[in-house]
């Protein structure tokens, strides 16, 4: 029996996808319900899994191919189905040489792509002739297009390279791009991950759509610093997760919103819609890109709830399992380059939203204190916004309003 390998249903805003992984090949045996192949949408990565135990058969999509929802991207067979429909086409020549040769080459070619199988027949090539780079020595489309342009022994030896140097990892580069040898002027092209292009798209229409300007002011995080000092233990013993400075930020964020509404508005064409919920989105980076997961009705979330929303979100963007519910929607946007030792930057905006803050790098700096220099740990914060929408006026004094709630933040608890 032969089962059809399809891709998923995709939801309405999504048109398409990208065959990202294929982590079966062509021959394998897989169990229900492990992973068989990733399609990268613009939005999320979606998990395409075994419906039941068998062999992994022909594949239809390879990777890098555009899919459309439900459509057929390969074949499954039950375990044993594979191998006696060959025996049962293949007329044996040679009983003792030819079916051991057969054999040989059927187990070679079953590690090739349908690509790489329709090049190496088309151009009538000797596969032994051709390195190969994939894993396990496997023969690779691009292993046969180097090889046709007199490629083969630049690539032997910038294997031969690789194999007895270490690889040096580029976190956050897309498959292919890593492991790079880049003291020989080597270039190596790479296609945009769809999630990568789209981050790209938003982020140039923001900047060629809206009057984007940027306001700074700095944070005296002494109080805050001083809290988390007081209450960490408790606070982990409680709830089970550490108290971060992210939920001293939301909690800030979402009081001032109320002060501020404009803030938590969007513009729809010629219409402002004001929004009666505060959806923060919280950017995080993972190897695929930048996404924004976002925390729904901040206004009734605790500490402890915000906390252990951000650290589900964290381990579901470094696994590619965030969902397209997870990231869509939101009215305000935080970002935090200070994580990474930004110590200052100007966010863009994230429409239709019409305004993001901007958190930094925590340092050490001498300030004026009724009189006094005092050594106190600051951090500059930042709000891009819509001018379109929103005054300067009131972009400053929300941002003051962030930073009065974050050097008292007994306010918070007490909602004043």
């Amino acid at each position: 029996m032969t089962t059809e390998i399809k891709a998923p249903q995709f939801p309405e805003a999504v048109a398409d996808g990208t065959v990202a992984t294929w982590h079966k090949k062509p021959g394998e045996s897989v169990s229900r319900d492990e992973l068989l192949v990733d399609i990268e949408t613009d939005k999320v990565v979606l998990e395409v899994v075994a419906p039941h135990d068998g062999v992994v058969g022909k594949i239809i999509k390879e990777e890098g191919e555009t899919v459309l929802s439900q459509e057929l991207v390969g074949y499954l067979e039950q375990a044993g189905a594979a191998s006696g429909a060959e025996n049962s086409k293949s007329e044996p020549e040679d009983k003792s040489s030819s079916s051991a040769d057969a054999t040989e080459t059927e187990k070679v070619e079953d590690t090739w792509g349908p690509a790489v199988r329709k090049l190496i027949a088309e151009n009538n090539l000797d596969p032994s002739a051709i390195n190969g780079t994939g894993k396990g020595g496997r023969i690779t489309k691009e292993d046969v297009l180097n090889h046709l342009k007199g490629g083969s022994a630049k690539a032997e030896t910038t294997k031969a390279k690789e194999s007895s140097a270490p690889k040096a990892e580029a976190k956050g580069m897309p498959p292919g791009a890593s492991n790079v040898d880049f003291g020989e002027r080597e270039e190596r092209r790479v296609p945009m991950t769809r999630l990568r292009a789209r981050v790209a798209e938003r982020l140039v229409s923001a900047q060629q759509n809206a009057a984007m300007l940027t306001t700074f002011n700095e944070v005296n995080m002494k109080p805050v610093m001083d809290m988390r000092k007081n209450y960490k233990d408790m606070f982990e013993k409680a709830h089970g997760h550490r108290l971060g400075f992210m939920s001293f930020f939301v909690r800030a964020a979402v009081e001032s919103l109320k002060k501020y509404p404009s803030v938590n508005a969007s513009i729809d064409g010629n219409d402002i819609v004001y929004h009666g919920y505060y959806d923060i989105g919280v950017a995080v980076s993972s190897d695929r890109g930048l996404v924004v997961p976002i925390l729904r009705d901040t206004d009734n979330m605790g500490f402890a709830e915000v906390e252990g929303k951000i650290v589900e979100f964290g381990k579901k963007a470094q696994a590619g399992k965030l969902s397209l519910e997870d990231m869509t929607g939101g009215t305000f946007t935080i970002s935090n380059g200070g994580v990474f030792g930004s110590l200052w930057s100007t966010p863009i905006l994230n429409p239709p939203q019409t305004a993001i803050l901007g958190m930094h790098k925590i340092q050490e700096r001498p300030m004026a204190v009724n009189g006094q220099v005092v050594i106190l740990p600051m951090m500059y914060l930042a709000v891009s916004y819509d001018h379109r929408l929103i005054d300067g006026k009131e972009a400053v004094q929300f941002l003051v309003s962030i930073k009065d709630l974050l050097e008292d933040p007994a306010r918070l608890l007490l909602d004043i």
